[in-house]
């Protein structure tokens, strides 16, 4: 049975389009048949993300207008044969398209994956909510800064309307070192703030945005692989175990850490 998860959150700049992406990879890598949809209709930009721009043939548009079939419009990933996506265009930004549209074409391409990862617009406006109706589950993205987990909160209490099978949280941008020096919000201050359970911590890597340019994904060898690959855990096992980015600043080398990173 397909599970078709929206991934969403408050406001820009959170990284919810390169979760997406990573989290998809890393489920077509465990030989799952993936989907990425991207609803963020006149802004999009998942696929020069997944590197793959220049082999877009077909948009979401085509088929609406009958240019083409929706199989036509589906953009296989260079580097996992699982992983495929259906773009959007930066050229057309639709606010009047109807929703029953959007569903009836999830809804034909759920026979043909075990899971759609749709990348929703930031915000709060009609493509949110359109993007919404057509998942069952989903995953809000936010930062442990103030500002952006008020920004979740209100997704939250939208999202709580729709009646989805499953609301999840995923930290991004996490610095260890601030944790344990108590200058960043911990995984229990986020989740006792929004009431929500965090069932993935990514940690702030500089890299991390300059290695999906080439459509390969995050390095298997970086904090962010371990990180990626505990959520897609969760979602192919139900099991819920989280990076915890504050032990290599632990104990006595952890405090060496801490100092070190001041200078880089």
């Amino acid at each position: 049975m397909c599970r078709t998860i929206v991934v969403t959150s408050g406001k820009g700049g959170v990284g919810k389009t390169t979760i997406c992406a990573n989290l998809g990879i890393i489920l077509a890598s465990k030989n799952k048949n993936v989907l990425l949809v991207d609803f963020d209709f006149g802004l999009n930009n998942l696929d020069v993300v997944m590197g793959v721009e220049n082999h877009i043939t077909y948009d979401i548009f085509d088929v609406i207008d009958g240019n083409c079939t929706i199989k036509q419009a589906l953009v296989q990933d260079i580097i996992y044969p699982k992983l495929f996506m259906l773009p959007s265009s930066h050229l057309i930004e639709n606010n009047n398209i109807d929703v029953e549209i959007l569903k009836n074409m999830i809804n034909e391409l759920k026979y043909m994956f075990d899971y759609i990862l749709i990348d929703c617009p930031a915000g709060i406006d009609n493509n949110f909510k359109r993007a919404i109706s057509c998942a069952d589950e989903a995953i809000i993205v936010t930062t442990p800064h103030i500002s952006a987990i008020r920004d979740a909160d209100k997704v939250l209490s939208l999202l709580l309307k729709y009646k989805l099978n499953n609301v999840c949280l995923i930290l991004n941008k996490v610095r260890g070192d601030l944790i344990v020096k108590e200058k960043m919000l911990s995984v229990k201050d986020v989740e006792d703030a929004l009431k929500l359970k965090v069932v993935g911590v990514i940690p702030e890597e500089d890299f991390v945005n300059f290695s999906l340019l080439s459509g390969g994904g995050v390095d298997s060898k970086s904090d962010c692989y371990k990180s990626f690959s505990l959520i897609s855990e969760y979602y192919l096992l139900g099991k819920r175990d989280i990076f915890d980015p504050t032990v290599k600043y632990k104990g006595v080398l952890g405090k060496l850490k801490i100092n070190l990173r001041k200078f880089v």
